[in-house]
């Protein structure tokens, strides 16, 4: 049914520089034609926390993945209702935006729009307008400041902005169409990530056996002494990590006034791949001044890297490249540097990454206001140390049989990444008249709405939402 997709019959000039043309019965006012700003404020502050995030617009704060401190109180705090759009004026820029399924507490910082009851304009299709990608142009450019990452989205500029806006009932056959179609991508996309997660499950298993039971599966075997270890081979140690490293610490609070569109690299918890690599698909960099005190952190090659907060905290990364710059972390990123003549830096990474480490960082994890992992526990967890000549030997072989599990997950992240490219036109398309979806929507079978409770973004392809340093 998407195959048969038209244009309209006719267009008109939108003088738009996101949509050059729309269909010639559509109608563009500014935003302050359909849009109200919404001010109110929680007196006990006792409903849901909410959030804002660029991968799934307004959620429970509670299904996100938020690193950042609760206050005391959120008395006072800012309101909002389902049906109103709710934009983080610091993070529009990077489609921190949506409207809102849920009543309850944002932060302070977020503005609130509220739908004019004469406007006519459906809430759905607002939302897909304004987080569309042909949208994000005027949200880049009515953004104000002197960095890129601080931007800032006036009320005033936003309910500047243009919406070109169709009839209401074509409005709802566009908000049927797209969950009719982001339904069957997502369960696509949901798919492909079990797959993954079968194939990271054997790269698990594989590199288990080899950190504790070496290549030789005819060697003799002792009790480790750590009943969640059980035997390793006789001539094996199990020493803390605090034993084998010359270095442990995390990076600084306060780094973020240093953010700047380039210069030193900074690097967040969002940046820890869950295969033992740095994801450097979003770098945020800093220039601070000669002598921050965050600059003990700076990154060597060969350092392991451990995130100690959140939601991704026990992802491990071994620092295995030059970066194009010098690199420092943030404070919920551990740095650990390996005292090359016990431990060789990969094999100490394997270790952390396999069911071994990552036991212990689960173990040790604390709760309450933000979880998470103390320095302490880092450098107190136990990893099997062999002789370098066998460590060598055991990063070679994993290197090698696990070369073809990383090929089939890079394949499959791959078709997963062409499916949200695709989505991403998509919606583009449809919100700007580019396709007529009016006959295809009447031939559509009757189906309940798509669950996107179990949203298929991975966390770290959200920076916000990862490492976000504000307070609510």
């Amino acid at each position: 049914m998407i195959a048969d997709l038209k244009p309209y019959a006719e267009y008109k000039k939108s003088g738009l520089p996101w949509a050059s043309a729309l269909p010639s019965h559509w109608v563009t006012k500014r935003g302050k034609s359909y849009l109200i700003t919404i001010d109110q404020r929680s007196k006990a502050g006792r409903e849901e926390l909410l959030t804002v995030s660029s991968a799934r617009g307004v959620v429970p704060r509670s299904s996100a993945k938020v690193t950042m401190f609760k206050a005391e109180s959120y008395a006072d705090h800012k309101l909002c209702w389902p049906g109103d759009l709710v934009i983080n004026s610091l993070w529009a820029w990077g489609g921190g935006l949506g409207v809102s399924q849920h009543h309850g507490i944002i932060s302070t910082a977020y503005s609130v729009y509220r739908c004019r009851p004469s406007a006519q304009i459906n809430p759905r299709f607002l939302h897909e307008l304004v987080r569309s990608s042909a949208f994000h142009w005027e949200l880049q450019v009515r953004s104000k400041g002197v960095w890129i990452s601080r931007l800032q989205l006036t009320d005033t500029s936003f309910l500047d902005a243009p919406i070109p806006l169709p009839p209401p009932a074509e409005q709802a056959a566009i908000v049927r169409f797209l969950d009719w179609t982001n339904g069957r991508l997502e369960r696509a996309i949901r798919a492909k990530r079990k797959v993954i997660a079968l194939l990271n499950e054997q790269k698990q298993a594989i590199i288990h056996r080899a950190v504790t039971r070496g290549l030789d599966p005819s060697v003799p075997l002792k009790p480790s002494g750590i009943p969640w270890l059980g035997d390793i081979p006789q001539h094996w140690h199990a020493l803390q990590v605090r034993r084998v490293v010359s270095f442990v610490t995390s990076g600084s609070r306060g780094w973020a006034e240093y953010y700047s569109d380039d210069g030193l690299i900074f690097l967040q918890s969002g940046n820890l791949g869950r295969s033992m690599s740095l994801n450097l698909s979003y770098i945020q960099h800093v220039r601070p001044p000669d002598g921050a005190e965050g600059e003990r952190t700076r990154i060597r090659r060969d350092d392991v890297l451990v995130c100690v907060t959140g939601a991704l905290t026990g992802n491990v990364a071994l620092v295995d490249q030059d970066l194009p710059a010098p690199a420092f972390i943030n404070q919920h990123v551990a740095l650990v540097r390996p005292k090359p003549k016990m431990i060789e830096p990969r094999f100490l990474a394997y270790v952390l990454h396999s069911k071994v480490g990552r036991t212990q960082f689960k173990t040790n994890e604390y709760g309450g206001t933000k979880q998470g992992l103390g320095l302490n526990d880092v450098k107190s967890v136990f990893v099997t140390v062999p002789s370098l000549f066998e460590q060598r030997a055991i990063c070679s072989t994993l290197d090698a049989e696990l070369t073809r599990f990383k090929e089939a997950i890079s394949r499959l992240e791959r078709e997963i990444e062409l499916l949200r490219e695709y989505r991403t036109r998509l919606v583009a398309d449809v919100v700007t008249g580019k396709l007529d979806v009016r006959e295809t929507v009447a031939r559509l079978p009757d189906e309940t709405a798509p669950d996107r409770a179990g949203d298929d973004t991975d966390p770290s392809l959200d920076p916000e939402a990862a490492d976000e340093e504000a307070t609510v």
